[in-house]
């Protein structure tokens, strides 16, 4: 099947010749046609899978025939959880309709307010935005929802483990009840499915490889390893086999720059990204991983999620994610389109129990290695002892006996100390102070 077949017109055609794409994959080839005939729907499909593409393109094809928006108002609006992403998608809309006439913008948090709002004065074809900041342009009346014709939620499994929910609520009830609703996202949870009962009772749910399995391409290992020696093991693999372009996932803010900086102690160049740094600073950072410029890209998975870097050849997991979900979209930065990747999990033995956890989630069975000369001090495979303390080592207490009520009344009773009135105080003798 082509992109042709799929109902996409000449200017998007050519658009996709020139980038290459010859061949829609799973997800587009089911949902394009479902969204061009103006269904609403939930698709679930593997990070890496082409979904951007999935709602982008037919959206494209629909705007042909949908008036240009008045001032401060938006044909299309898409939501996404961070900057990173709607930056991404917003790259891919300019790609893909870069022989079409559409307008389009990108508005999000961390950014200067007023250029954004400049954007919109005239209208655009398409919105990208996160929650928050698009709330706040709807309060200071920069932008009107009430003709919206297509709403997007991507990646709303992250929205949601953001806190977002009540904005998406509040978004959702400035919208018009006839849109076109679109959710995609890697993952659907329950929260997930109940989200989508607000955004139309009539979705449309498609369905793709499981949404929790790890895509084919990707070689994945586990080294078992102490937490102090991670840093040295992750320089190790790096210089050892030469990896030239690696982005480490690290669990905090704190934690991206301890390991950047062990990593340049190393000769590594390591630069990083998370939510404290500035977008000026973000942008630069992923333009120079990008370029190669740098070798390590340290991120944490709020900030990671919309990086798409092509044929980008190996991910770290250098803290194992406590949530098994989070594992399928880290991994899934490499390995996308097809593309061969490697996935390298450290695991500590703090950590035993996320891994049992992700494999089974994704159905694996993924078993921790040892690198020779990082041996770790605790056993891969036995489970994480209880930090419950031991019975036979506790203070043991005498067993409290309680007496029935007949018991207690043959018992001969303690004689009850007397209290004396004020009068009766005063008239006995005091007892004589002891002498200084």
């Amino acid at each position: 099947m082509s992109f042709k077949d799929l109902g996409l017109s000449d200017p998007i055609l050519r658009a996709l010749k020139k980038l290459d794409h010859s061949t829609p994959s799973e997800i587009q080839q089911k949902a394009i046609p479902l969204i061009l005939e103006g269904n609403s729907i939930m698709a679930s499909a593997q990070t890496g899978s082409g979904k951007t593409a999935g709602f982008v393109l037919p959206i494209l094809e629909q705007l042909k025939d949908i008036q240009a928006p008045k001032s401060k108002n938006v044909n299309v609006l898409i939501l996404a959880p961070t900057r990173e992403l709607a930056s991404q998608i917003q790259d891919n809309v300019m790609k893909y309709g870069t022989f079409m006439s559409k307008s389009s913008a990108a508005v999000f948090g961390g950014a200067k307010i007023f250029p954004q709002k400049n954007k919109l004065k005239s209208g655009v074809d398409i919105l990208v935005a996160t929650p928050g900041r698009l709330l706040d342009l709807v309060g200071q009346k920069a932008v009107f929802l009430d003709q919206v014709k297509i709403l997007v939620l991507d990646e709303a499994d992250r929205m949601l483990d953001m806190g977002f929910l009540q904005d998406i609520k509040k978004i959702i009830n400035k919208l018009p009840s006839d849109k076109q609703s679109l959710m995609f996202s890697a993952t659907f949870s329950a929260e997930i499915k109940n989200l989508a009962k607000d955004l139309s009772s009539e979705l449309v749910e498609v369905m793709t490889s499981s949404s929790n399995e790890t895509v084919e391409s990707i070689t994945q290992k586990v080294y078992a390893v102490d937490k102090e020696t991670k840093p040295a093991l992750l320089g190790h693999l790096i210089n050892e086999y030469g990896w030239n372009q690696v982005l480490v996932f690290s669990r905090t803010k704190h934690g991206t720059e301890k390991i950047a900086n062990k990593l340049k102690s190393y000769n590594i160049e390591a630069i990083t990204i998370h939510g404290d740094k500035s977008q000026g600073a973000r942008t630069r950072a992923l333009k120079d991983f990008k370029s190669l410029k740098a070798q390590v890209l340290v991120a944490t998975d709020v900030a990671a999620r919309g990086i798409d870097i092509a044929n980008l050849p190996f991910v770290v997991n250098f803290d194992l994610p406590a949530y098994p979900n989070d594992y399928v979209h880290r991994i899934g930065r490499t390995g996308r389109a097809g593309k061969e990747g490697i996935a390298v999990s450290f695991m500590c033995a703090e950590e035993r129990g996320y891994l049992r956890e992700i494999n089974h989630l994704t159905k694996l069975a993924l078993e921790p290695e040892i690198v020779e000369g990082f041996k770790p001090t605790f056993d891969p495979n036995k489970p994480k002892e209880s930090n419950k303390p031991n019975k036979s080592k506790s203070k043991r207490f005498k067993k409290k006996t309680f007496e029935t009520k007949k018991e207690r009344s043959k018992s001969p009773r303690k004689p009850q100390k007397s209290f004396q009135t004020k009068n009766e105080r005063t008239k006995s003798p005091r007892k004589p102070q002891k002498a200084k």
